[in-house]
């Protein structure tokens, strides 16, 4: 497989000296392995801090700024960022008003975040965290125990880093991302495997005729392997799984994303997300805010997950406030 890179050892920073020239708003070291806001910390301000194995690319590093992250903490590919750079990200932002960890539910990530949330309360950091596991293909898999944390992760740092910015307090902030989190649900479909820069080859067999359904952002396997099937029949299952486990009703209001996981054209995206638009309002169901790209990717994955929210009365008006990062901006 072909692919952009000097040698697959210097991939990762290589790319974060790419990403420091492209945004010198970011203060992005090498050493510490940490991307923080050149404002940080704001004095009196919850930060807000998360992180995890790269190749999902804007996540999370495309996060950081006004409005959402203060610092992100990328690993090497598919893997968890280590205690020492997640403790010196919160370090480099903390002003007083304590830290809040947003941590998608993979093994090592939980770990190594735990591990940096005692170190940070030894240095007299209050540290909250909020553990993200909105997919709903899989109770258990090859990376964690329990349901994993894929595109809710956005909707969190999103949410919550508004309610930071407007001065609300840590367990505020903590509270308001654990609500959005119990009220997302995600599910993904891959169409192809994806290549990561050390392997040089798919990471896994995918028939041209077959797709993977509940794939996790890893490439992890999900519920089952089954024939491809036209975009409206596929949008339909993944969205009768999501809503199966959700409590959303005739009447309700949803912030839905259709995420890309690498390697599938916009113009896909929006095809599927016509259809997730017209069986949710056939249901009742209105979309008040949505989002279709690429957000939280798997390297070169074709394939998208579907995100789905409830809108509940506080959410909107979060959502909504100013955002400033590299990947997400409106409202400045």
């Amino acid at each position: 497989m072909k692919k952009f890179l000097n040698t697959a050892e210097s991939f990762l920073p290589d790319a974060l000296a790419g990403l420091a020239a492209a945004h010198p708003e970011l203060r992005v070291d090498l050493d510490t392995g940490t991307v923080v806001r050149s404002d940080a910390p704001t004095e009196g301000r919850v930060a807000l801090v998360s992180g995890g194995g790269s190749g999902h690319e804007p996540l999370h590093t495309g996060f950081v700024g006004a409005g959402m992250l203060d610092a992100a903490c990328p690993g090497e590919i598919f893997t968890s960022p280590v205690p020492d750079q997640m403790l010196s990200a919160a370090t480099a932002v903390n002003s007083g008003a304590g830290v809040l960890f947003v941590v998608k539910n993979y093994t090592g990530d939980v770990l190594n975040f735990e591990m940096a949330a005692d170190l940070a309360s030894e240095e007299g950091i209050e540290v909250q965290s909020v553990l993200v596991n909105d997919d709903v293909a899989v109770e258990d898999s090859t990376f964690t125990a329990g349901r994993r944390g894929t595109g809710a992760t956005l909707f969190v740092e999103k949410i919550a880093g508004a309610a930071a910015a407007r001065g609300d307090d840590l367990a505020s902030v903590a509270e308001i991302g654990r609500r959005v989190n119990a009220a997302s649900r995600s599910f993904a479909v891959a169409l192809t495997a994806c290549t990561t820069p050390s392997a040089g080859r798919p990471g896994f067999d995918l028939p041209e005729d077959e797709i993977e359904v509940g794939v996790g952002i890893h490439g992890e396997p999900g519920r089952s392997r089954e024939k491809l099937r036209p975009a409206n029949e596929i949008a339909a299952d993944v969205l009768e799984i999501i809503l199966n486990d959700h409590d959303l009703a005739s009447g309700d209001e949803a912030i839905v994303m259709v995420n890309g996981l690498g390697g599938t054209p916009l113009s896909e995206l929006y095809l599927v997300y016509g259809e997730v638009s017209s069986l949710l309002a056939k249901r009742g169901i209105t979309i008040v805010r949505r989002l279709v790209g690429d957000y939280v990717t798997s390297l070169d994955m074709a394939g998208c997950s579907i995100t789905v929210c409830r809108a509940e009365e506080p959410f909107l008006a979060l959502w909504d406030a100013p955002v400033n990062t590299p990947a997400l901006r409106w409202g400045v």
